[in-house]
């Protein structure tokens, strides 16, 4: 028998893996958060199955999302990624990988790790809205709306509150699997 899961991860087993394993999980680690933060703003205006299918794409093409190496992209390397058809050739967003990933250090400079940053928006803990459908699952909130201004403030590009609000969502900051999930039994 097949497990629920959330409505809206039905359409392909990319899909179901990504939610079964990642989505909702907590994460503390700066790479990661980085990954997603990255993934999160080229996905802004398209669909979450369109940047999963070209992930592996985008971690070969941005030097496996390591942000120090990003920081540091030239316009030579900018013009090669927006010949690159395995990833959103997008020029502003391909511009503000490069721009976030300096914000992201400075972030990381002021409180040791980006990731001690962003969790103090939530106290350090998830937050479980435990929603019974998909229609109980926001698109942002008052903490996703303070962190796209904060972010905005301090230079990020691409990082509006429902960009942030997914980011939250991929990254554990909330969990919005809807109650009938199996990952609300794991």
């Amino acid at each position: 028998m097949e497990q629920i899961r959330c409505g809206w991860c039905s359409s392909s087993d990319l899909y179901k893996k990504y939610h079964d394993e990642e989505w909702g999980t907590p994460v503390y680690d700066d790479p990661t958060i980085f990954e997603f933060l990255i993934l999160e703003t080229f996905q802004a205006g398209l669909s979450w199955i369109t940047i999963l299918n070209k992930r592996e794409n985008f971690k070969k093409a941005f030097d496996n999302f390591d942000y120090k190496k990003i920081a540091n992209y030239s316009e030579t390397k900018i013009e090669e990624l927006m010949q690159n058809t395995g990833i959103v050739r997008n020029g502003l967003k391909i511009k503000s990988a490069v721009s976030n990933a300096q914000a992201f250090i400075k972030i990381q400079e002021e409180f040791g790790t980006f990731s001690e940053y962003i969790w103090k928006f939530v106290d350090g803990k998830p937050i479980d809205n435990n929603p019974k459908t998909l229609k109980d699952v926001p698109a942002t909130t008052p903490i996703s709306d303070a962190i796209s201004k904060d972010l905005k403030k301090r230079g990020f590009k691409f990082v509006g509150s429902t960009v942030i609000y997914a980011h939250m969502q991929a990254t554990g900051m909330v969990n919005d699997h809807v109650e009938d999930c199996w990952t609300r039994k794991k």
